[in-house]
């Protein structure tokens, strides 16, 4: 973490579309991975009205497609496709993989899933840390000669606040002998999503790719809750009814994360995490701000990619 915060003249309030007014993305290449619907389906949208060509991967091609044309007709000079991806597939992530071909201008790891009752992909991988993490470790790294091709590249990994909870489990990622926690595992994936930029911000930057993790805010109208059910066993983090953050909708959801993957006002910016369009300082006990200290260790940054590098190679003999 830098002591020389970045700051922007947007906040919590500043929308997807404000963010990027006045900005030409004619020319630029952009994935968002869950990108039909929530913040993923706004982060397209803005960034194809700016002028991006835009592919949003998908679990469920049919209504991700259906997603691609209402905005691409919706106007603007961009167009949005839609292709399959599932990220807790290795083989679905190997397939969009070795189906891109050319530059990439921009990286928009969005997709997630929070809260889920215990389950195991394939590989015996807790559906979390493989979703959330794994998925986009595997598709980032799959993606890094196209990135490196766009000369001046920019990746998005959307985070939460609920990353302050906890730590990655190096000894158990899996939950194979502590009992099995969701709030527990959503925690440590989000902190693995912040020391993913730190140590690719810093492997990357020779190849003029910028990594930077971001909170995007309490989002009303998502789907990312649907496991929650009775929120009041939640973490204090997750509690709907603390007043030190207010809601966002959608449009204010995807604000820091295009801001991300455009503006110019974060040009040069890696391994940094931001929140309401604005780098963050450190977590405070008690206050639903800031990024933990376990998620900028640069050495649980490495560790982690290591450990992502042995896991994946292992799921190849699986």
């Amino acid at each position: 973490m830098t002591e020389n915060l970045i700051t922007t003249p947007f906040g919590a309030q500043t929308t997807a579309a404000e963010v990027l007014a006045g900005i030409d993305l004619g020319g630029r290449r952009a994935i968002v991975t869950g990108g039909a619907s929530g913040i993923g389906r706004e982060t397209a949208r803005a960034l194809a009205a700016a002028g991006a060509e835009v592919t949003i991967g998908v679990r469920d091609l049919a209504a991700g497609a259906q997603v691609a044309k209402e905005i691409t007709a919706a106007g603007g000079p961009g167009t949005v496709y839609a292709a399959p991806l599932d990220l807790a597939d290795q083989a679905s992530v190997r397939a969009f993989v070795e189906a891109w071909q050319g530059p990439l201008h921009i990286l928009v790891l969005n997709a997630g899933v929070m809260a889920a009752p215990l389950q195991r992909t394939r590989e015996g991988w807790e559906i979390q840390f493989a979703t959330n993490h794994l998925g986009h470790f595997a598709l980032a790294t799959g993606l890094h000669s196209a990135l490196t091709a766009a000369h001046g590249a920019r990746v998005v990994s959307v985070s939460s606040v609920g990353h302050v909870n906890g730590d990655v489990l190096f000894d158990d990622i899996n939950f194979q002998r502590h009992p099995y926690d969701p709030w527990a595992a959503y925690s440590q994936s989000k902190t693995a999503n912040v020391l993913f930029a730190l140590e690719a911000g810093r492997r990357w930057a020779s190849d003029l790719i910028a990594v930077n993790a971001l909170n995007p805010g309490r989002i009303t109208s998502t789907r990312l809750g649907r496991h929650i059910g009775d929120i009041s066993h939640s973490p204090a983090s997750f509690d709907p009814a603390s007043t030190d953050v207010s809601w966002k909708n959608i449009e204010q959801g995807a604000a820091t994360s295009v801001l991300l993957a455009a503006s110019p006002l974060v040009e040069g910016a890696t391994g940094r995490y931001f929140e309401d369009c604005n780098e963050a300082g450190p977590h405070r006990p008690g206050v639903r701000r800031g990024v933990a200290a376990h998620a900028v260790d640069p050495q649980s940054a490495a560790r982690l990619w290591q450990t992502s590098l042995d896991m994946l190679a292992a799921a190849t003999t699986v």
